[in-house]
């Protein structure tokens, strides 16, 4: 394998530091719904600061199977999309491209605009909870879809023009939002969708369809209205850093006693985690630039966490800073609100020497959905302990990131399987380990 290839198995020897500069680019939680909403325009759309992600290697090989024309622009990291010839695409095609990726789903309200049908192949994603999909086709058929599932995905055809509705979430999921995003700016007439996610992904995503000329407003209470209108024209946008990858990186520094500056982390979508951060003891200076977070010395201070939906701490922050806690001193208190499985990456770090014990019930918090049904959503974190090298198997995206920063706080070796799930949503994370120190190899080929 190369640096940024296939190979699944990454060797760490743990106990350095992470110490230097990483940057990150596009948030890997808009950049591809941007480059579907490129779908939806008459014009050529330009997109910048876009991550070298598999994410957007797959939404790139779907549009272009649709007929787009999609090329790299003048500087790095920027993708021109040319969607002036649309057209239907090979069923198997989509299916060999979408792969494991749930973004296809997002595709039908733009081709229903465009062709006036779709097909959806299965769909996969992560395992951290059910992400059911039956609320997407339930909302398109709202707008006048009619749906037929087949053996092999879901076919979606507009007999007439999609008719903007009202909707009620009954939980502010960021996919649902973005799914009504995406179909009612060119729906006739008003949509307004109430309990919607207002992630900073999402006012990004309303940026970018602002920008193309849709009428979209939100109000205070998580309503969204949306105006449709007749025609849309194409956008030049940056997408905003990823506050999630930063985040990640944040994490790394605390558990591993180092000093990482992330250019390109941004203060305003990081308040949250940033002041739990504070509270654990962490250190960060914030410039125009970028963050730099470090381990300033002494002991870390346990905390009681409750993961939400913005402006609460996100799930995805979550994972790696409970490594971070298992160096904590006292009992630190995880409940997780979002994604009933979600702690289940916690029994590999407990065989590497953590003491994490996971319960059913709401901890430390208020009662959530959750609560009532037998889901192990709740954690207890004792520490600290010391984390010991181990064989470990990448779960999902962000508790494979924090195998990763186990490992690398651990003493000894750990052989990590499954690594390329990471290059779903870090870029370039192989070279960016190296550039900090880290000591890791690719089996019969060493990086650092």
């Amino acid at each position: 394998m190369t640096v940024n290839g296939t190979d699944d198995v990454l060797l760490v020897h743990g106990g350095t530091p992470l110490e230097g500069e990483i940057r990150v680019r596009g948030a890997k939680n808009l950049v591809p719904k941007a480059m579907v909403a490129a779908l939806l325009g008459s014009e050529p759309s330009r997109l910048r600061n876009v991550p070298d992600i598999r994410d957007v290697r797959v939404v790139r090989g779907l549009l272009q199977l649709h007929g787009v024309t999609v090329r790299p622009g003048e500087e790095p990291g920027e993708l021109v999309m040319d969607p002036s010839h649309v057209e239907s695409a090979n069923v198997a095609d989509i299916d060999a491209h979408a792969g494991s990726s749930r973004i296809p789903i997002l595709f039908c309200g733009p081709l229903l605009h465009r062709l006036g049908h779709a097909f959806i192949p299965g769909l996969g994603g992560c395992d951290i909870g059910g992400r059911p999909i039956d609320f997407h086709f339930e909302v398109l058929r709202q707008f006048g879809a009619r749906i037929e599932k087949r053996e092999d995905g879901q076919y979606l055809e507009a007999p007439q023009r999609l008719r903007g509705t009202k909707i009620r979430l009954p939980y502010p999921s960021v996919g649902a939002t973005e799914q009504v995003l995406l179909t009612a700016v060119l729906a006739e007439g008003v949509t307004e969708l109430s309990n919607a996610a207002v992630e900073p992904e999402i006012e990004d995503l309303i940026c970018v369809l602002q920008k193309m000329g849709a009428i979209i407003a939100m109000d205070t209470d998580r309503t969204i209205r949306v105006t449709g209108v007749d025609r849309l024209s194409g956008y030049n946008h940056a997408a905003l850093p990823d506050r999630l990858e930063a985040a990640s990186w944040a994490s790394a520094a605390l558990a591993t006693e180092g000093n990482i500056y992330v250019r390109g982390a941004q203060q305003r979508s990081m308040m949250t985690f940033l002041n739990t951060y504070r509270k654990v003891g962490g250190a960060f200076e914030i410039d125009d630039e970028g963050i730099r977070f470090w381990h300033p010395g002494g002991q870390l201070k346990s905390i009681a966490l409750e993961t939400d939906v913005h402006p609460g701490f996100q799930t995805d922050w979550q994972q790696p800073l409970v490594v971070a806690l298992t160096q904590a001193t006292g009992l630190s208190i995880i409940h997780e609100t979002v994604y009933e499985s979600r702690l289940g990456f916690t029994s590999a770090l407990n065989q590497m020497g953590a003491h994490i014990q996971l319960y059913r019930e709401c901890l430390g918090g208020s009662d959530c959905r959750f609560g009532q049904r037998n889901f192990l959503h709740s954690a207890v974190v004792s520490g600290p302990t010391k984390l010991q090298g181990a064989d470990l198997v990448i779960p999902d995206l962000r508790g494979g990131f924090s195998y990763l920063i186990a490992a690398l706080a651990a003493q000894g070796t750990s052989r990590v399987h499954g690594i390329d799930l990471i290059n779903r949503g870090y870029e370039n994370f192989m070279e960016k380990l190296v550039e900090l120190g880290a000591k890791v190899e690719l089996p019969g080929k060493a990086l650092g």
